[in-house]
């Protein structure tokens, strides 16, 4: 099926966090894309980076039609009551939240309802009948940290569904789990909460 032929879209909303692990923002978002392709409705993407995730990737391998918002803008785009609200127009605006990678700092302050940033914000504002993702990235002691179960057994009471971390050899040489999901399993697992079995 044309997917550019019925007018349906699917907006994806992707959040990511200070991990390393950022540095697959620019695969993963290309890799929905392609994805996109062969889907009976249009994918339309929009992004999210906290200050520290803005470390992890060059903005130059973001696809063009991609938008990647950060916490300034939630500042700039409003300026007088009646503007637009960014962390709640994202909200409203997206089919499915994505938060990959999510790092050991903004697991705890979701899990806290924290709201701090851009990112936090919209995680505040989300609709619970919509489906939010999320996919842990952190340091093998971090996630042995008994905090982290508790936080992600608190955001999984909420409805939020884990994409669960893998075990391999960390960036920082430490060998165990933590290690973000791979990027085929988060697409997959995105497509196939929205109902489209992409095989």
């Amino acid at each position: 099926m044309d997917s550019a032929s019925n007018g349906i879209e699917k907006h994806i909303l992707v959040a990511c966090t200070g991990s390393v692990a950022t540095i697959k923002l620019p695969v993963l978002l290309k890799t929905i894309l392609e994805s996109g392709d062969t889907l009976p409705w249009n994918i339309k993407l929009k992004v999210i980076v906290t200050k520290h995730a803005k470390h992890f990737y060059s903005s130059e391998d973001i696809p063009t039609e991609v938008s990647v918002y950060c916490d300034e803008d939630e500042w700039t785009t409003w300026t007088k009551r009646g503007d637009p609200v960014l962390h709640i127009e994202l909200a409203k605006w997206a089919d499915i939240c994505v938060i990959s990678p999510l790092d050991a700092n903004t697991l705890a302050k979701l899990a806290q309802g924290l709201c701090d940033n851009l990112l936090t914000c919209v995680a505040r504002a989300w609709d619970p009948k919509k489906p939010l993702l999320f996919c842990p990235a952190m340091n093998t002691q971090m996630w042995e940290h008994p905090a982290t179960a508790t936080h992600i057994t608190t955001l999984k009471t909420w409805g939020y569904m884990e994409v669960p971390c893998i075990a391999k050899t960390l960036m920082c040489g430490d060998t165990g789990l933590g290690a973000m999901a791979e990027v085929p399993t988060i697409v997959d697992t995105i497509f196939e909460v929205l109902g489209v079995d992409t095989c």
